[in-house]
């Protein structure tokens, strides 16, 4: 029995070995995601996430903005496994949750927890958080801009969450080699960076991500300057709404889009030859001819860009999703099951490849 046991040992390490090495092929996971992955299982779970996005919706239209950039956040690091909703890393230190780039300014937690108490009184141990926030971000953009499609689903959830990795999401400095380079890392093309970067047109940003453009804090006293790209009259506007001494900390807010911040439309790429862009990457995406071809084409056809703003949201959710046995179903989204309730697990790490383009679905 004892020598039994002994030639047990090593054949499961071999069976965790080849599992972790299905858990690495990205088309594997690819092809595990499909468009009605809980028709059976839990036939009433995307109306469920989408009555506690309404719901929301209803007090703050705000909230919706908030939802699609939780997704962006998620997907961008470590991939669409909700390791951005964790506020304990079971391997200790800072969260994604916790980086700069996140905290204070993400926001649509609550409405994850909502909808997945919700989904777990109907559905226990099914439905993943990762794949709650897909569907939650989907439902938010047909709220603002009423554009409808479908999410693929499958995603299990992570079990890591390092704040250190949150150097995957492009601040808002970044230029267009540096847009073009964080985006190509997870297989994602110029056109869909230009194509995501419309999201702008929704939601509220803190003045720290751009006070560099209208205040140069490192003069004595600070200096009001106008940044490269930046219309005069709107640089006056946010000067005087964000002080010069802005910190992290600073809690005011002022919306992305002006004219519409509720509304997903096109405007974003109409303000831009404006000088309106509020950050300096937006600013990029007009200085580089390629993407400014881009610009002026959906500030031209909002219809089109709608189009492939639905197909680069599907593309964005593939990236390096764990499925089948990689990951968990979290019970509770914003900490790792414990070991004795969890199903068995592999858990990719970071380092694993993206997604790759070819057979991406986009409905």
């Amino acid at each position: 029995m004892a020598a039994a046991a002994r030639q047990a040992r090593p054949a499961a390490g071999a069976g965790a070995l080849l599992a972790l090495a299905v858990c690495l092929l990205p088309a594997v996971a690819r092809a595990q995601l499909r468009v009605g992955f809980y028709d059976t299982t839990c036939p009433n779970a995307e109306a469920l996430v989408r009555q506690a996005v309404a719901a929301a919706f209803a007090r703050d239209a705000g909230i919706a903005a908030g939802l699609i950039r939780l997704h962006f956040h998620d997907c961008f690091v470590r991939g669409c496994d909700g390791s951005v909703l964790l506020t304990v890393n079971p391997g200790g230190g800072q969260t994604e949750r916790d980086a700069a780039p996140n905290n204070p300014s993400l926001r649509g937690f609550d409405v994850i927890d909502a909808a997945k108490a919700a989904v777990e009184r109907s559905c226990p141990r099914t439905v993943s958080c990762a794949d709650i926030v897909a569907f939650a971000a989907r439902d938010s953009i047909s709220l603002t801009g009423s554009v409808s499609y479908q999410v693929p689903a499958g995603r299990r959830d992570g079990r890591v969450s390092n704040a250190s990795e949150t150097v995957d999401l492009p601040p808002p400095s970044s230029t267009a080699k540096n847009l073009t380079d964080l985006f190509a890392a997870k297989n994602l093309s110029v056109e869909d960076m230009v194509v995501l970067s419309g999201a702008h047109t929704v939601g509220r940003s803190f003045c720290n991500s751009f006070v560099g453009r209208v205040w140069n804090q490192t003069a004595t006293p600070p200096a009001a300057i106008v940044d490269a790209g930046l219309s005069p009259s709107y640089a006056a506007l946010l000067r005087a709404l964000c002080p010069s001494n802005t910190t992290q900390s600073t809690p005011i807010t002022t919306a992305m889009d002006p004219g519409t911040p509720n509304v997903l439309d096109n405007n974003y790429y109409k303000l831009l030859p404006r000088g309106m862009g509020l950050f300096f990457s937006d600013n990029q995406l007009r200085v580089d001819p390629r993407m400014a071809a881009l610009v002026g084409s959906f500030a031209a056809n909002e219809t089109l860009w709608k189009e492939k703003f639905a197909a680069a949201m599907v593309k964005m959710g593939r990236i390096q999703v764990q499925t089948g046995t990689c990951g968990e179903v979290r019970l509770n989204c914003s900490v790792v099951n414990p070991t004795s309730s969890s199903s068995s697990s592999i858990e990719l790490p970071s380092s694993a490849p993206a997604v790759d383009e070819d057979a991406i679905a986009t409905s």
